[in-house]
């Protein structure tokens, strides 16, 4: 069993906890293998809020972008962040919105490492 600090040591709080479950049953290698995907592929929420708050200087939806959600980015980018009330909801939110990110992007990390 890989204890997640030492595959993932940037990782804290409630995502340390959901990889936590996740690694529980690999094996150190797998372990390893599903860290390096995962640490490329995950978003930390010191970037989802820096890029949210560009929104305040006339790029709204970047940190949408970011976390791949196309869709909601174009709407942030020419509704200018939905009147910037989107904009602020999304920088008080900025840890929830990266955590189900990086929920999603683990479990399709671990569908490929299985």
């Amino acid at each position: 069993m890989a204890r997640v600090i030492d595959v993932l040591p940037e990782i804290t709080g409630e995502e340390m906890l959901y990889v936590q479950a996740l690694l529980k049953d690999m094996d150190d290698e797998k372990a390893r293998t599903f860290a390096g995907v995962y640490r490329n592929r995950r978003k930390d929420p010191q970037m989802i809020l820096i890029t949210a708050l560009l929104g305040f200087i006339g790029f709204a939806g970047i940190h949408r972008f970011v976390m791949g959600q196309i869709g909601m980015g174009i709407l942030y980018f020419f509704t200018a962040g939905l009147c910037l009330i989107g904009t602020i909801i999304d920088l008080v939110n900025h840890q929830k919105l990266a955590f189900e990110h990086n929920q999603k992007i683990a479990n399709e990390v671990l569908s490929m490492v299985r």
